[in-house]
This record gives structure tokens, sequence and C-alpha cells, in this order.
């Protein structure tokens, strides 16, 4: 029994035996009170229908919970941090729900009060979807909306006794390792450990096509660690480029693809949002060689790329690919000889027109002022000649498609990315 009901059975108690001086009135009145104190007994709250937010998977997100007074359960995300500098972030999360079956849950995520570039970020965080899943591999998009000033809202429904939140349809390392093993036997694939990250897994580059191939791609992803949208596309070009038709081996034959897949393997099996294990952000610092003790990632790389140039093999296009709200291609303007930034830049276009030939892209390109100072599109042009960019994929809608950001889409966009390079190379190639 409560502490209120056991005071009122008290009170009523005393109010009895006094009934005779006080008259029937006090009786009624006590009697009520004992009989408040019964219910008062029962009438403990509902049990919340949340049993528990699991994170105990691969790339799974850092967080606490806690249930409001309200019911709604608030997910505290924990920020990543830049080294030396105040800027944080917050952009990933993944997490299994555990709730009654049926039961309708309000989540309010956050906080999202990002910092870049040293300036505070919007009081409206950028996302306005999220992605759920029974099984963690059939997802479905849902709307979030803004809960002020820096979190989201949104509502999901338990099918079952458990529901995967996402960001983003989730593509995790053991997705790769799942790719390697269906592609690493086919004569047209090679898989070479270039080297290791801050907690050493293993890097590598993953060759497509022939070596001696007139043209030679190099793709990154995931150097950010929430935004799988780059791994998805990857996934789709290497698969089309192997399907075995006359189109692949047209396209075989005219280039070959370098892809670091995941380039910051840490951050995505621990589910952090942007920065390597020592702070350091893998899209930054390319104007000046990369210090291994603080990134190993770019650091390995960027030896595998002088080697491959110092073979004669200097990549002709480099894409390195993110996820945010705008979905453009970042175009950079470095200081450099006029005549090789106009080359350049006509090259861009030339991509640029491609992508809305035989893509569904329609978001276009930064503007004519854009600089990047640091980023690998930049620094890869400045220091080794190579024409790159940053290819950013819209995480919230596909204006092309008119539909959401899936999986799907992005795996469709990499199938389409083998026509767009073979016409990019085509007036490179002898008739």
């Amino acid at each position: 029994m409560t502490g209120i009901a056991v005071s009122l059975c008290r009170i009523g108690r005393k109010i009895i035996g006094a009934a005779t001086a006080l008259g029937i009135t006090a009786l009624v009145v006590a009697t009520a009170l004992v009989a408040t104190a019964l219910s008062a007994q029962d009438a403990t709250p509902a049990p919340h229908p949340l049993r528990y937010l699991d994170t105990a998977f691969e790339n799974a997100s850092p967080l606490w919970w806690e249930v409001d007074a309200d019911g709604s359960v608030q997910i505290h995300l924990i920020y990543d941090q830049e080294r030396t500098s105040p800027n944080r972030a917050n952009g990933h999360w993944l997490f299994r729900v555990e709730a009654e079956p049926g039961a309708e849950l309000t989540l309010v995520l956050g906080p999202f009060a990002n910092i870049w570039n040293r300036q505070p970020s919007r009081p409206i965080p950028e996302a306005k979807v999220a992605f759920v899943s029974d099984d963690g591999r059939q997802w479905r998009a849902i709307d979030t909306e803004p809960a002020e000033p820096h979190w989201l809202r949104m509502r999901v429904q338990m099918t079952g006794e458990s529901l995967y939140v996402a960001r983003l349809e989730p593509y995790r390392l053991s997705d790769l390792e799942r790719l390697k093993a269906d592609i690493g036997d086919h004569p047209l694939v090679e898989i070479t450990p270039i080297g290791r990250t801050v907690e050493q897994r293993e890097l590598e580059i993953v060759r497509v096509g022939k070596p001696d191939a007139p043209h030679r791609i190099l793709l990154r992803a995931r150097a950010h660690p929430w935004e799988p949208g780059g791994n998805w596309v990857v996934e789709g070009l290497v698969r089309r480029l192997l399907r075995g038709d006359d189109d692949a081996r047209r396209y075989l034959d005219r280039y070959c693809v370098y892809v670091l897949p995941i380039a910051n393997k840490d951050g995505v099996a621990r589910g952090r949002t942007r920065f390597n294990m020592r702070g350091m952000d893998l899209n930054r610092n390319w104007d000046l060689p990369a210090d291994e003790s603080l990134a190993p990632e770019n650091s390995a790389l960027e030896k595998w790329l002088e080697k491959v140039i110092a073979a004669g093999g200097r990549p002709d296009l480099m894409i390195d690919f993110h996820n945010d709200a705008g979905g453009r291609l970042h175009i950079s303007r470095p200081d450099m000889a006029p005549a090789a930034l106009e080359a350049y830049l006509a090259r861009m276009e030339q991509f640029e027109q491609l992508l809305r030939e035989h893509t569904w892209f329609t978001e276009g390109s930064t503007k004519s002022t854009f600089r990047n100072p640091g980023s690998i599109g930049e620094g890869l042009l400045a220091r080794y000649g190579i024409a790159a960019c940053v290819h950013e994929l819209n995480a919230n809608w596909i204006a092309g498609l008119d539909d959401y950001a899936t999986a799907q889409n992005w795996v469709t966009y990499g199938e389409q990315l083998a026509t767009v390079f073979d016409r990019y190379f085509a007036a490179d190639s002898p008739p």
C-alpha cells in the first residue's frame, strides 16, 4: 500500500472511532476515505511498453535514454569530437527498440547542436526521414519532425517485439565482407590490402577490371561513418560491371575502377558520425601529406596513390562519395595554373551533364566561387593533377525519382554510373 493510502486509512479509522460524537455525516466521510485509500492501493501507473533500447551490434549508436513524464522516449546520442577543435558531430543513429507488440512509441532523438568550422548548426536538424526495419535487412522510410531546438521526433509502430531504427539503411563492415566474398574469385577483381586503421582494421583497394585498361577511376566511400549512400552506389556499380553482358564487357575494355570501399572502418563499426578514432576528419587536410599517426587511413590511400602514379597508373577521375541534405557535386577551384583549372572545370561540366543524361541525378553542382580547401577533391587535383570531386548524395529525398533515399535507389545509381563513365572516356578513346 502506498504512503498516501496508508495515511488515508489512518484518518478514516480515527473518524470512524469518533462517529457517535460526530454523527452519521462523519461516518459517511470516513467510509469514503477508506474506499479511496483502497482504490489508491491498486492505482499504480501502467508499465511503459518500452522494454529496452539495444545497441549491442555492429554500427549501433552510442547513446543513453530515458522516458519522459508524457511517455515519450528521449534518446540522447553521443557526439563525435574533432581533435584540437570545438567541432562536434551527431548525425548517425541505429538502435533496436524492444517493446510490447502493437505499441506506438514516440521517440525524440538528439541533440543535433553540431558545430562545424567553429559555427553552431541551425536549430532545426537537416534530417527529414528515418528508416525502420523488423529484421535489420528490409527497411521502410518514415518521416520525422523537428522538436526544437536541436531534436527530432518520430512515431513508430511495433509490429513485433523488436524494431530497428536508423538514420539511413545501414551498410556495415559485414556487408562489405559479403560483397568481397561474392566477387573475390572473379578473374577481373583484385583485392589488395593497403594499410590499417587506427584500431588496426585492414583497409583494401578493390580493383574491378583490367589493370591495363585505357582509363582508371578511383572511388572512395565512407570517410564519414554516418554516410552509407556511397557504399550502396559502389556495390551497384561493381555488380553491374561484373554482370558479363555485352555492355559490361565494353565498359571494362575502356576503364577499370579502383575502390576504397570503407575509409573509416573504425567509425562504422562503432556507430560514430564523422571523425576517425583520433578525432581526424578524413575529408580534410588533403592539401598536405597525411599524418600517419593521426590519420593512418588517409596515409594508406596516399601511399597507394603515389605508388600507382609512379608506375604510370594515375587515375583519370576520382569521386569521393558522401551524404548530406543537398546532393550536389562539390567542384572546388584551388589556386593552380589557369589552363589546368579551365580544363578540369570543363571535364566536370561534362561529367555533370552525363549524370543528368544517364542517371536520376538532378541536384547540380556548387557555384563558381566554391572552394573547400583540404577536401580530397581539391587536394588530389592540386597535388596530383587528378580530376577529383566530392559527390554528395541527398539523404532525405531523391528529386529525380520523387522518392526516398533508399539503398535500392542508390544501387540503381551505381548501375547507371557504369554508362556515365563509359561516355565520359569515349571522347578520349580511338574510334
